[in-house]
């Protein structure tokens, strides 16, 4: 399993492509029946299982609603609030600027 935070933009397209695939067959869909389900192209379904990172965020949602995947939508980019602590270590912790270097 990929860790999201430390991969790259297209290993999580890729990793996400794969999950979206093993939800697929097991739920024992073809692409074609997710494609319909779906209301989109067969070659949509193949995209997102290969290659995500062509397909669009609302081919995306809709093949997800398909598979019943629409709870793990919900926290996708939720505002993050922060306590008050974590704001005052935050700006104790601002970067400084580096000493310029002088003119030999």
């Amino acid at each position: 399993m990929v860790d999201f935070a430390l991969a790259t933009s297209a290993e999580v397209c890729a990793e996400i492509g794969a999950r979206l695939r093993a939800q697929r067959l097991a739920q024992r869909l073809t692409q074609h029946e997710l494609a319909a389900r779906a209301g989109v192209n067969v070659g949509t379904v193949k995209n997102l299982e290969k290659k995500i990172m062509t397909a669009s965020l609302e081919s995306i949602v809709r093949v997800a609603l398909v598979l019943g995947l629409a709870d793990h939508l919900q926290p996708l980019f939720a505002l993050q609030t922060k306590s008050i602590a974590q704001m005052e270590q935050a700006e104790h912790a601002k970067r400084l600027r580096a000493p310029s270097r002088k003119a030999r």
